[in-house]
């Protein structure tokens, strides 16, 4: 997806900027801050315009806001900062705290995900990357994981760190789970 946006637009980098505590999937992150980091750093490595940012580690509560106001104030005049998301997560960027800040902030890049149907709110500047559907969501594959499948969306070096940690309720093959 990243690959794909930073290709379509033009983009000189993407920042990957892994939340430390992200206040909408409280109670839903079942691995801690450096395993998510490592797996992002993993998954990243091969990939010249991707970036890994450990702007928001040690945080307690991560904004989008938060981080999105730090980022702005390192950025030369006449740069645009983006925000790559999933149609899924936009359609609720509504309820995100200070949204309208948010979307004052950047230019979203929204990802199609089959089957979510999103608004564009008022102000809200939205490039669409919409040949690029995302069969899956994070929490389906983290749900495959934990019944002991190992989903093809995964990256190999990711999985086998998923693996080998015991994260998201799997387990390396031949051993027995929790």
């Amino acid at each position: 997806m990243a690959q794909e946006a930073a290709e379509r637009f033009h983009l000189d980098r993407i920042l990957v900027v892994p939340a430390s505590h992200p206040p909408h999937k409280s109670g839903a992150t079942f691995a801690a801050y450096a395993d998510r980091l490592r797996m992002v750093e993993l998954a990243c490595r091969d990939h010249t315009r991707l970036e890994v940012s450990h702007l928001e580690e040690g945080t307690e509560r991560n904004y989008s806001i938060d981080t999105i106001e730090k980022l702005q104030a390192t950025l030369s005049p006449g740069d645009v900062l983006y925000f790559l998301i999933g149609a899924d997560a936009f359609a609720d960027i509504q309820t995100w705290h200070r949204w309208r800040d948010v979307v004052r902030g950047v230019t979203f890049i929204v990802v199609s995900r089959p089957g979510h149907v999103y608004a564009v709110p008022e102000g809200a500047r939205v490039e669409r990357l919409e040949s690029l559907d995302l069969p899956v969501s994070s929490s389906e594959i983290r749900r495959a994981l934990a019944a002991g499948q190992r989903p093809a969306e995964v990256p190999d070096c990711v999985l086998e760190y998923i693996l080998v940690h015991r994260l998201y309720g799997s387990s390396p093959p031949g051993l027995p789970t929790d």
